[in-house]
């Protein structure tokens, strides 16, 4: 299939995108050659060959959730490089 130069500025303007004269004909020349190279595909005999929806068999194992031990608010502020009070002290980033 060829790419004309009617079809790229279309596609360029659904993508939002912007070639100038060089790179618009760069862009034609690849786009074609990537539908010849999809159309390669329709060749390929898939008879009998079943669909995949992952390329990988495994399946994650996710653990329950579980209570564990949580740091109390002393633990959480004592390496703190500067507290106030109950807080952790930051720099002021916004004026």
């Amino acid at each position: 299939m060829k790419i004309d130069v009617n079809t790229l500025k279309k596609i360029a303007h659904l993508a939002r995108l912007e070639f100038d004269e060089a790179g618009a004909e760069k862009m034609t020349q690849d786009m074609s050659q990537i539908l010849d190279w999809v159309e390669q595909l329709n060749e390929v005999d898939t008879q009998g060959v079943e669909p995949i929806t992952t390329m990988s068999s495994e399946v994650n194992v996710l653990r329950e959730d579980a209570v564990a031990n949580h740091l109390t608010h002393e633990q959480g502020l004592k390496n703190a490089p500067q507290r106030d009070s109950d807080y952790f002290r930051v720099p002021k980033v916004m004026e």
